[in-house]
């Protein structure tokens, strides 16, 4: 018996394994590109803009983790056991969700921190809450439509009619805004641990109103 359920968790784990690899992979792109635009290049380009679109068309896949949780509920159906459940699966699913979570928080960090190196830190409060609504967007696309971030390049002309015809319903509507409601919220509560834990007096994208002329190393 004992081995049986063991055997049974190697099973739901290397099923697993695939599409967390995976999404992870997908949710570090934008991750990538947040330092390679905003840390280290300086916008005008058209090299820099297109890395800005690719950024933005990757970025719902980092939020995008947290709906992955309902795996975690067929996977608890599966195992059925409460020690596996509790020491190995749940663990391994916030790994995951937690590490996809922190590519978005990280990413819009990186992208405060041009802003205010820009002179633009007024700015920031209102980027972050059009890019939390963009990944509601993008989130509901990529769970329910199916979409990927590459379908703007191989078919434009769906994700605009079907994705933009599907979004107008009430029903999507509704899961957008609690969409949007969790990610602003999950974004503030970690960008502040994020921040405090790198630098415990930065105060970029904090006190966004307020500009300062040095520009702070987070």
């Amino acid at each position: 018996m004992k081995e049986e359920l063991i055997a049974r968790v190697i099973q739901v784990l290397r099923i697993n394994m695939s599409w967390m690899t995976w999404n992870l992979f997908l949710a570090f792109i934008p991750l990538a590109l947040s330092v390679w635009l905003f840390r280290f290049r300086r916008g005008g380009s058209w090299l820099w803009w297109l890395g800005f679109l690719v950024f933005y068309a990757f970025l719902p896949n980092a939020p995008y983790l947290l709906t992955d949780v309902i795996h975690l509920i067929d996977d608890i159906r599966t195992i059925q056991s409460v020690w596996m459940i509790t020491l190995v699966l749940i663990p391994l699913y916030l790994l995951v969700i937690m590490g996809g979570f922190e590519a978005y928080v990280i990413s819009l960090i990186n992208w405060g921190y041009y802003l205010h190196r820009i002179g633009k830190s007024e700015w920031i409060w209102r980027v972050e809450l059009i890019t939390h609504f963009l990944c509601a967007v993008g989130v509901y696309w990529g769970r329910f439509l199916r979409f990927n971030s590459w379908d703007f390049i191989t078919q434009p002309d769906a994700l605009l009619t079907k994705g933009v015809e599907e979004i107008l319903g009430k029903q999507p509507l509704v899961i957008i805004a609690i969409t949007f409601v969790v990610l602003a919220g999950l974004y503030w509560i970690m960008k502040r641990v994020t921040l405090g834990l790198s630098q415990p007096n930065s105060r970029i994208g904090i006190n966004s109103g307020r500009a300062n002329s040095n520009t702070p190393n987070i």
